[in-house]
């Protein structure tokens, strides 16, 4: 399995994400070996075995991933006995090759890349280079392992390269498209061919909601056939409910996440502004960081909410669940969000939830309050209710909490082990 991040450090729910994966299989009687790009060494790998790519020599540094797995499938069949050479004239050959740099790297004595597992500028080099490392790693290790799994963009190219080198069958999962990040003027088409190839290449793509499935059958052209939706879920063990002191006296409406275009926080701020248009005793938070941050605080202030509105940065671990435990609302007004797990840890916090019908959770929860992300006039008509009327907050509360508990990682990973079972028997 090939992923980008694994808790404690995560920079978003993918690795949150990863975690349950490879925990529910493990319950699932599924063993996995983990990839990452740079392991911290204080992973839990209670449940898996995870493999630090920066510790890993590639068997071949090339400059692209098509000439990389082109020169180990040579290398990978090649034999020290060369025919119609004789013993001296293949010693004088690899001393050749040793003083001669671009000869020593098609030959490939090793190289270990130390790679940042951020997602910083120099990023599409990691990738490539990560698919570089994931090669070589299926190779040393492919005796142990009957599939590939790779998650999202970031390892498609990892998960190709294994596949073509070790003809073991290829999943690619996908947790959010190009088609989610931005409008189609402006999508990375480097980032979309990587998707189109990885989807392309796969023997099944499974995807975190229909709405993501419906995205990858009509705007990257993959056959229905090999593409299955497995719902996310959340891992609740070993949480509890948090009594906190929150020092005001004031209702909290929370925000929680990337401040993107593609959560729309935007339209979160436009319904605090009618809200508070109605009623003074609440306030808004917007936990989280992302290219938007400076717009959303000069919106905040153009509104003149200021002294209603509190921007957090991001928040991790135990100081989510702290968030959740202050707050009376939670909203997820995404633009376009593949799943979404925050609503499913605020409701299990016990917090009503406010989720967009663009989103893929808008598809397993009940109990979750439904609006279009653009109508910030219903959105506003909802967060006020919860606020104002004890019994249908208490009623949404303790529904989605009996709800999001039948949500679990080992009901979802046993759809992808059969997913597995299906590419092997194929």
């Amino acid at each position: 399995m090939f992923g980008w991040e694994f808790p404690p450090h995560i920079a978003g729910g993918l690795g949150t994400a990863c975690k349950g994966i490879v925990e529910g299989l493990a319950h699932n009687g599924v063993e996995t070996i983990f990839v990452m790009p740079s392991a911290s060494g204080d992973e839990d790998q209670s449940c898996t075995r995870i493999i630090d790519a920066s510790d890993v020599a590639v068997a071949s540094v090339s400059r692209t991933v098509d000439e990389f797995i082109n020169r180990v499938k040579f290398l990978y069949v090649d034999s020290n006995l060369v025919p119609y050479v004789n013993p001296d004239e293949y010693f004088e050959a690899i001393e050749k090759m040793k003083k001669d740099p671009s000869l020593r790297q098609t030959i490939g004595f090793g190289q270990k890349f130390r790679f940042s597992g951020k997602y910083g500028a120099n990023l599409m080099e990691e990738v490539s280079r990560y698919a570089q490392v994931g090669g070589t790693i299926a190779m040393q290790h492919s005796d142990e392992f009957d599939v590939i799994h790779a998650h999202d963009w970031l390892t498609y190219l990892a998960g190709i390269a294994a596949k073509e080198l070790t003809g073991k069958p290829l999943v690619v999962h996908v947790h959010a498209t190009s088609y989610d990040r931005g409008d189609e003027q402006h999508i990375d088409t480097r980032v979309l061919d990587i998707e189109t190839r990885g989807m392309m290449v796969a023997d099944r793509v499974v995807t975190v909601s229909d709405l993501t499935r419906n995205i990858v059958i009509n705007k990257y052209g993959i056959d229905p056939a090999k593409v299955v939706t497995v719902h996310n879920a959340v891992d609740f063990s070993g949480r509890e409910n948090l009594d906190v002191e929150r020092g005001v006296k004031d209702k909290v409406v929370t925000f929680l996440g990337r401040i993107t275009f593609q959560k729309g926080p935007e339209y979160f701020i436009e319904a605090a502004a009618k809200v508070l248009k109605r009623t003074k005793g609440v306030r808004f938070v917007m936990a989280g960081s992302g290219d938007m941050m400076n717009r959303a605080i000069m919106q905040v202030a153009r509104l003149g909410i200021s002294d209603r509105f509190h921007f957090t940065g991001f928040l991790r671990g135990a100081d989510v669940q702290r968030m959740f435990a202050m707050s009376d609302v939670y909203i997820m007004p995404s633009v376009s969000e593949p799943f979404g797990i925050s609503p499913l840890e605020a409701m299990r916090t016990n917090v009503p939830s406010i989720i967009s019908k663009q989103s893929g959770a808008a598809e397993v929860l009940k109990y979750a309050f439904k609006v279009d992300f653009w109508d910030v006039d219903a959105m506003a008509d909802d967060i006020y209710a919860l606020l104002q009327y004890p019994a249908l907050s208490a009623f949404a509360s303790e529904s989605g909490f009996q709800e999001v508990n039948d949500l679990k990682w080992n009901q979802a990973t046993a759809k992808l082990k059969k997913v597995y079972e299906s590419i092997i028997t194929q």
